[in-house]
């Protein structure tokens, strides 16, 4: 639900835009009562906000002739950042935040200057950002708003979880500390009641959460931020070279980024390094390049990318 500041500013738009409007008519637009809005007035009143009101068929409350919203002191690339921040918030929360993102820039674009309005709708026009989440985000949605309850209110939750380190799924009880979106999909950090520590669950793998009236509090030692970049230390790693032979060299440029490391070799093949958090995701970058690339290291990510040339071998003999 709305607060009482964005309900306030919400009301100056209303009689910004539209003078001699019913105490009535505001009321239902704020869904409020019509006591509540003859506080608001008040409330404006000693803000320093001038409304007043005509009686009549044709009155209605407005504000005094002139008065305008101050605008926002901005420079140009800050009312882009801002805007830019709520084309973020609808790509990566979609229908959790997507009106509240849109409400938001409406009132934001309603108080720029024009110049900085301009610039604004050309940034909308030519900066984007999308294809965020590699997994459906629209079927995510229940269970995140579930989530985030669940977090807002310290409550615990049960959910049944898809490990990809057992076939079949299990219930878990646990405290959601934090919802946190890296590498293209949503994770839930909080307190597992099995494992009895705290730890991560990828949100495209729960298929069934509800929320409990068992609440919790979260430990003063726990840092979102340092448990994330601890998270990342502590994660084990497998340290990858592949060769890619000479006539597939380019192949390197168009992953930079992804390698560790980029060494061209005198008869024109690139030796790369790249980390992985498992040998299967190793291998499977590795073989993702077919026959223009062969594994050197680790002698154990050699062997399984060996096993499992051979078996689709068979498949396709």
């Amino acid at each position: 639900m709305p607060n009482t500041a964005t309900r306030l500013i919400t009301l100056i738009f209303l009689l910004q835009n539209q003078p001699n409007q019913k105490a009535s008519e505001l009321a239902e637009k704020l869904g409020v009562s019509l006591r509540t809005v003859h506080r608001y007035f008040e409330m404006l009143d000693e803000m320093g906000i001038p409304v007043y009101s005509e009686r009549g068929p044709y009155g209605g409350f407005s504000l005094v002739r002139g008065y305008k919203m101050p605008p926002l002191v901005f420079t140009l690339e800050e009312a882009v950042a801002v805007v830019l921040g709520t084309g973020l918030v609808q790509e990566l929360w979609g229908d959790l935040y997507r009106e509240a993102a849109r409400g938001a820039l409406a009132k934001l674009e309603n108080l720029l200057p024009e110049e900085q309005v301009r610039e604004v709708t050309w940034a909308r026009g030519s900066l984007a950002a999308t294809g965020m989440h590699r997994a459906d985000l629209k079927a995510q949605t229940p269970i995140l708003e579930k989530l985030r309850r669940a977090i807002r209110e310290r409550r615990s939750v049960d959910m049944k979880y898809q490990s990809s380190q057992v076939p079949h799924p299990s219930k878990r009880g646990l405290d959601p500390y934090a919802l946190v979106h890296r590498w293209g999909w949503w994770y839930a950090i909080g307190f597992c009641h099995v494992h009895r520590e705290v730890r991560t669950f990828r949100v495209d793998r729960i298929s069934e959460i509800s929320l409990l009236e068992t609440t919790f509090s979260i430990p003063p030692e726990f840092d979102l931020h340092e448990h994330l970049k601890n998270e990342l230390q502590a994660q084990p790693q497998v340290n990858a070279r592949l060769r890619f032979e000479a006539e597939f060299a380019h192949l390197t440029a168009g992953n930079q980024s992804y390698w560790r490391t980029v060494e061209p070799q005198a008869d024109g093949s690139v030796e790369v390094t790249f980390h992985a958090p498992t040998l299967e995701w190793a291998a499977s970058t590795a073989l993702a390049y077919g026959p223009a690339v062969e594994v050197l290291e680790p002698p154990e990510l050699r062997r399984m990318a060996a096993d499992w040339l051979a078996a689709a071998g068979r498949k396709y003999s």
